[in-house]
């Protein structure tokens, strides 16, 4: 399968727009997004249609098919939930134990 051209990105550029605003992801590429050094969701054409792969739980690609606006509100919910989570797992920079 390979990465989505420019006319896929064309037409997920709303969703590629609601992406961008999310804190914690940075665009490399077009349509390519990574959450620190580590690549977290991109997107594929396939004749079966358009996927993203994305890593919800930080280790290995979960696979989602977006046939249509409902699947990439469902696909942006999930990214938005994993990125939440992750913040509230991990400690603040900087923060101090008590003494």
């Amino acid at each position: 399968m390979k990465h989505a051209g420019a006319d896929t990105l064309r037409r997920l550029e709303p969703l590629l727009q609601r992406l961008r605003a999310l804190p914690d992801l940075a665009e490399r590429k077009p349509g390519i997004f990574y959450r620190g050094a580590s690549a977290f969701l991109h997107f594929h054409d396939d004749p079966a249609g358009v996927f993203a792969d994305v890593k919800l739980d930080g280790r290995s690609f979960s696979r989602f098919k977006l046939d249509g606006a409902a699947d990439q509100e469902e696909l942006l919910a999930k990214v938005s939930a994993s990125l939440s989570a992750r913040r509230t797992a991990s400690p603040a920079q900087g923060a101090r134990s008590p003494a």
